[in-house]
């Protein structure tokens, strides 16, 4: 990987205690972080260029109409009850995963969406998982194909996004020009202005579209 490791931290100890805050702080500040996933097929590396906060239950502090938290703990979103710096991935559409970084204390829920991001290493085995994208800055673009390049899937919900064979390297200085916004795809009152809680490297190739959700679909995005 071409990153200078002078620009990260990298020390598991000092990020784990970075992402026990508040994502929504976490958020801009983790952005030009880069992930690193070494599966058995080889690493592949990406760069963070767009996230998503997510916070509680309705009974929380912080409660998030647009969280899978928000009903209460259930078995499938137990990792984002859980310590900070571990995954929840989900399956999603019949057909899609997606990755998010546990944040804040252990018990309180809160996760960081990854939505995506620019392939800086393995591009080669990211392209032969992304083989619809036609180009270096669609790999990652979007979090069902973040999660795709990165080799993610459910059997990675609850594995520690800070140990091997993983590995999280925060940016020492934050990204230049950060962008927030609302939140993609979550209908009702989460994906309202009121939770301007998407966050985005602004001028970033690799950064999705936004979609706003359709009313029918009350889908949560995370």
């Amino acid at each position: 990987m071409s990153q200078s490791v002078e620009n990260y931290l990298l020390e598991p100890a000092k990020v784990r205690e970075f992402l026990a805050g508040d994502p929504r702080a976490i958020a801009p500040l983790i952005l030009g972080g880069v992930l690193t996933h070494h599966s058995e097929a080889g690493p592949v590396s990406v760069r963070l260029t767009e996230v998503e906060a997510y916070m509680g239950p309705r009974d929380s502090e912080h409660p998030d109409p647009g969280s899978h938290t928000f009903g209460g703990p259930t078995p499938r979103n137990a990792p984002m009850f859980g310590p900070a710096g571990f995954l929840y991935v989900y399956f999603t559409y019949g057909m899609h995963y997606c990755a998010n970084i546990v944040c804040g204390p252990d018990g309180a829920a809160s996760a960081l969406l990854l939505r995506a991001g620019e392939i800086v290493e393995g591009e080669g085995l990211a392209a032969l998982r992304r083989p619809a994208s036609k180009a270096h800055k669609d790999l990652a673009s979007g979090p069902a194909r973040l999660a795709s390049a990165l080799g993610l899937t459910t059997a990675d919900t609850g594995r520690d996004a800070l140990a091997e064979p993983f590995s999280l390297w925060l940016p020492r200085t934050p990204a230049a020009a950060v962008a927030s916004g609302p939140r993609v795809g979550v209908a009702g009152p989460g994906g309202s202005t009121d939770y301007p809680w998407r966050f985005w490297i602004e001028d970033d190739p690799t950064v999705s579209r936004y979609k706003a959700a359709k009313a029918r679909n009350r889908t949560p995005a995370t």
